[in-house]
């Protein structure tokens, strides 16, 4: 009985871990904000239309896991010259990661 409830707990922090956040110290709402004054969407409207989303979305698109999706973040916020901290870059991550990739 006992190592069925052991098993049983183990299981269950095992589950945990594999659905754990990404980015746990990021804060989507700040990652918002830090992009609207960036003005993020105007470089992805004039590369890909629309409201630019679809630099999140497209079939072949260049991020596919949380580590790509913080070196893209830190990418662009040099090219934009954002001068973000990596706490504002992990912000960022978990907007985009909560509104378009939902990696776990």
């Amino acid at each position: 009985m006992v190592r069925i409830l052991l098993l049983a707990l183990v299981s269950v922090v095992c589950v945990g871990a594999a659905s754990a956040n990404p980015f746990p110290k990021g804060d989507p709402a700040k990652g918002r904000r830090l992009m609207a004054e960036a003005q993020c969407d105007a470089c992805h409207i004039a590369m890909f239309g629309g409201d630019g989303s679809r630099i999140y979305t497209r079939p072949n698109r260049r991020v596919n896991n949380p580590s790509q999706l913080r070196s893209q973040v830190r990418f662009c916020a040099t090219q934009l010259k954002a001068n973000w901290f990596p706490e504002e870059e992990e912000h960022v991550a978990a907007y985009l990661n909560q509104q378009y990739y939902h990696f776990k």
